[in-house]
């Protein structure tokens, strides 16, 4: 069994508790508009180009056998519609120029690399994140994964938005300890204005999970102009639950927009940033 994964962050602070490595799943089933890890969306094989690291050694050229790069004594054009995603080019680049997302893996390839770090887990209360895109598109890889890793006891988290058929969480719930689960919008019509999906089989998949006393961490992305009207709503809707051990609410930054570009993806990242004071008055609503 193989799994394409776009990333593997290891030290990672922010995806649950102590010290974590993540595990970054290639595939979204949502299509969120300040969406920060583009290169997750798509479950295809991508080469980001960051043209500012070129250092035009011709490395590519030499490497690639379809057209995808051409090289002049001024210029290095890179041509995505000649690109089969191979990834040869990005192993011979000497400036650090391309990245490879998508790479295939199976298990016992990922299982050694994540036990790395046991030491730093076990002195941080931390373990290991699965995430993505939505990790839980590939919830059979998961399923088998997170079985391994509760094996050698270590604590698992799973990064989800939730919408994702009811198999997909049942395959993973006997080997995670804490679901970190993204609230984008209460009302229906903002979720697929801002995600392009409805969010009706979030909300009962995260009922779902609470009925079953699962432990979850609700995570929201706070966008001005997008979803900053929801606040109320989704903390109503969290109130109602009964294994909600935290809640964060994550401020939106655009950082990723040279992921986009380099990419050749479509930038749809919000002008606008939340200030200090608009997350504090958020927060206090839980």
């Amino acid at each position: 069994m193989k799994a394409r994964i776009s990333d593997l962050k290891r030290f990672a602070v922010h995806d649950g508790d102590g010290i974590r490595t993540t595990v970054f799943f290639k595939g979204c089933s949502l299509r969120c508009v300040w969406c920060h890890n583009p290169e997750g969306i798509s479950f295809t094989p991508q080469i980001a180009y960051y043209e500012n690291k070129c250092i035009g050694c011709g490395e590519c050229v030499m490497h690639c056998r379809h057209g995808g790069h051409i090289c002049t004594d001024t210029a290095h054009l890179y041509r995505r519609e000649s690109c089969i995603g191979c990834g040869a080019c990005v192993s011979a680049c000497l400036g650090d120029a391309l990245t490879f997302y998508g790479k295939e893996v199976t298990v016992d390839e990922l299982l050694p690399l994540l036990l790395e770090d046991r030491e730093f887990y076990e002195t941080t209360n931390g373990g290991v994140t699965l995430s993505g895109g939505e990790c839980l598109m590939q919830a059979q890889f998961c399923g088998e994964l997170l079985h391994r890793l509760k094996e050698e006891g270590i604590h698992t988290a799973v990064d989800t938005c939730g919408f994702v058929p009811r198999t997909a969480l049942d395959t993973v719930i006997p080997w995670t300890d804490v679901f970190l689960y993204d609230l984008k919008a209460y009302d229906e019509d903002v979720h697929i204005r801002c995600t392009g999906q409805s969010n009706r089989l979030i909300l009962d998949n995260l009922r779902y999970l609470d009925s079953l006393g699962t432990q979850t961490e609700i995570r929201i992305p706070y966008v001005p102009g997008y979803n900053d009207d929801q606040i109320d709503r989704i903390a109503g809707f969290v109130k109602s639950l009964h294994n909600v051990r935290r809640v964060k609410v994550l401020p939106y930054h655009n950082y990723a927009g040279s992921k986009y570009a380099a990419l050749g993806m479509t930038n749809t990242l919000p002008e606008n940033l939340p200030s200090d004071e608009e997350i504090r008055l958020a927060q206090e609503k839980f």
